[in-house]
């Protein structure tokens, strides 16, 4: 099986911390199947002050397809309206890229 490790990042505005931990602490059940049905697993966020990172492992073969079934799936978007309004893109964030991708620079098993 081929694994793409994916991180990427975001702001969290500080007057949201607190809310945006608190929701992640219990993500809908139907998030997180549309998740795993998209072939994500292993998929984590930190948070360092405002600064949000991602962590998350694609096992499936076709990235956009399963991005695009996350990105339709009506609990997913009502999920996103109450956590985009939280966060903040990072400077670097590429035009239609919300949450910026960053490059592995170094990885051992």
């Amino acid at each position: 099986m081929s694994v793409r490790r994916i991180a990427q990042v975001i702001g969290v505005k500080p007057d949201d911390i607190e809310e945006y931990e608190r929701i992640h602490a219990d993500v809908w059940p139907t998030v997180l199947a549309t998740i795993k049905k998209a072939n994500i697993q292993n998929y984590s966020i930190f948070r360092y002050e405002h600064l949000l990172f991602a962590y998350m492992e694609y096992t499936g073969t076709d990235y956009e397809k399963d991005m695009a079934t996350i990105a339709a799936d009506p609990e997913t978007q009502r999920w996103w309206k109450i956590t985009d309004p939280m966060q903040s893109q990072v400077p670097e964030a590429r035009s239609g890229e919300w949450w910026h991708v960053i490059p592995e620079n170094f990885h051992v098993d």
